[in-house]
């Protein structure tokens, strides 16, 4: 229960990351602020949180009273500077490197100067970061796997900037919320799982927008023939189209390489409004529970 020197954590954005990122410290014995500056935001992963943690307890991994007691370390709130007390704050907010940036600035004046800072982004080095705060041997990526509270894997990114203590008491902090830590001594975008994962992506969306075959059969044979347990398509629409294209846009304007660029289709999808699962359509239909509404042939 609980890390010695990491006794109070802070998470910046209750989207689907950010909130269940928030759960899973609070059942790991932590005090948890979980902070969004829209209200509703914050409503909805409230919500969505009693929901998962409800079936959770009805297929009996958790009790009624750890999950209450879960709930009662975790507080909502929309002022950042509630944050002041962390000693480590882990960001969770869009995919934009100016954003971040902006936010890490803000956070570097409110919390004590022993707090870490670290960022979800599986894309954005914490490197590009680090010269925004006046402590960047505490800046560090730690990238969960989305859906959080299922995913047991965290990757801990040590860029050139991040102490070996830094690194040390992240890695700890995973491990002490029940979770698998594996750190990276050198940073790279994408880092280990993404970058894996990136490259069956492209391939997934050449085939599909040359005409090989449909989105659904490519799922279908990912799951299938490679036993992964869910499809490319699937993926995208489960973490959120917009998602993909953000990270694609960003390696974009960091390497100019046309390849880079979103797949014409991602960026059709965006432009659209059908970023997945969260609004009811992507390369798949949902319903408003979130099931998948099965298309009849």
């Amino acid at each position: 229960m609980g890390n010695q020197e990491i006794k109070r954590v802070g998470v910046v954005g209750a989207g689907a990351m950010g909130s269940q990122i928030a759960m899973v410290t609070a059942l790991g014995g932590y005090p948890v602020i979980l902070q969004d500056i829209a209200t509703e935001s914050l409503q909805k992963a409230e919500a969505f949180l009693r929901e998962q943690m409800e079936r959770r307890v009805k297929k009996g991994k958790f009790t009624e009273e750890q999950v209450e007691s879960a709930f009662a370390r975790l507080t909502f709130t929309t002022e950042l500077t509630d944050l002041q007390n962390s000693d480590l704050v882990i960001e969770a907010i869009v995919e934009k490197l100016e954003a971040k940036q902006a936010l890490f600035q803000q956070l570097d004046r409110i919390v004590p100067e022993h707090a870490i800072l670290a960022t979800n982004s599986s894309t954005i080095v914490s490197s590009k970061l680090a010269d925004s705060v006046r402590r960047p041997e505490k800046v560090c990526n730690i990238h969960f796997f989305n859906p959080v509270l299922v995913m047991d894997l965290v990757e801990v990114v040590k860029g050139p900037h991040t102490s070996d203590q830094t690194a040390e008491k992240s890695v700890d902090f995973i491990k002490s919320i029940g979770k698998i830590p594996v750190l990276l001594k050198k940073e790279i975008s994408g880092f280990i799982a993404n970058r894996i994962l990136g490259k069956l992506m492209d391939e997934a969306v050449f085939l599909y927008e040359n005409g090989y075959a449909s989105h659904e059969e490519i799922d279908l044979v990912v799951t299938k023939a490679l036993n992964h347990p869910i499809g490319p398509f699937a993926l995208m629409d489960l973490t959120g189209i917009d998602v993909n294209y953000f990270v694609r846009m960003q390696r974009y304007s960091e390497s100019g390489d046309e390849k880079d660029r979103p797949a014409a289709v991602v960026a059709a999808k965006v432009e659209k409004g059908e970023l997945g699962k969260k609004t009811g359509k992507g390369f798949y239909e949902y319903d408003e529970n979130g099931k998948r509404i099965e298309q009849r042939v």
